[in-house]
């Protein structure tokens, strides 16, 4: 299998396990897969990178955690799958490079995902339509910024093939668990559920295809 690059968002004020969660997900996977699979000569399932909304590669996570990014807007290669993690987005959904490096990844990836608010940022980037979800929080002000968008409150994630969302926080593991299945197959997100001691059921949420009218813009 070919090995699937991962690009993950982070910023100022990121949600921590939004995009930890995530990365740890595919992380996981890669090593699972490296000691069940059927050789060491066989490529990991993912190359999982961190990419900074900004100019330099330090960014400071909720609660202050500190990280340094793999690549800035400006240099980050091509991704199969992008995640986009909320957080405190109300400057960051604003950002017009941000939001231009977005919609070139729709043109290039075969799944863009957001967790939690970072769906606010695919709204403003002009990139959902139909059913999407975020943190129960956070709906009424999706519906009230969005009225065109379906906004769900009882979905784990939604999923409708280019483009998916999450609920909030932890719910981006079940999500990234659900891309496992798709991109990976589901022994090694089996596996990788158990090894992160995550309870987790391959239908949690809801995987359909997409309604007329949704998806990708």
């Amino acid at each position: 299998m070919q090995t699937i690059t991962v690009s993950v968002l982070v910023y100022d004020e990121v949600e921590v396990l939004d995009a930890c969660g995530p990365f740890e997900v595919f992380s996981v996977a890669n090593r699972v897969a490296r000691r069940d699979g059927p050789g060491t000569s066989a490529p990991d399932p993912f190359l999982v990178r961190t990419v900074a909304a900004g100019s330099r590669r330090d960014v400071t996570a909720r609660g202050g955690l500190r990280l340094s990014a793999d690549h800035t807007l400006g240099d980050s290669p091509a991704a199969d799958v992008v995640i986009v993690p909320g957080g405190v987005t109300s400057t960051i959904e604003k950002q017009q490079s941000l939001l231009d490096w977005i919609r070139v990844q729709r043109d290039t990836a075969e799944i863009l995902a957001a967790v939690c608010t970072g769906a606010f940022i695919l709204a403003e980037a002009d990139l959902l339509a139909g059913a999407v979800t975020t943190h129960w929080e956070d709906v009424d002000d999706l519906r009230r910024r969005f009225p065109q968008l379906d906004v769900e409150d009882d979905a784990r994630f939604i999923d409708q093939g280019a483009i998916a969302t999450s609920a909030g926080i932890s719910a981006g593991i079940d999500l990234s668990l659900h891309l496992v299945v798709r991109l990976a197959g589901l022994p090694t997100a089996l596996a990788t559920a158990r090894q992160m001691d995550y309870p987790w059921r391959p239908q949690d949420g809801e995987s359909r295809p997409p309604r007329a009218g949704e998806g990708l813009i």
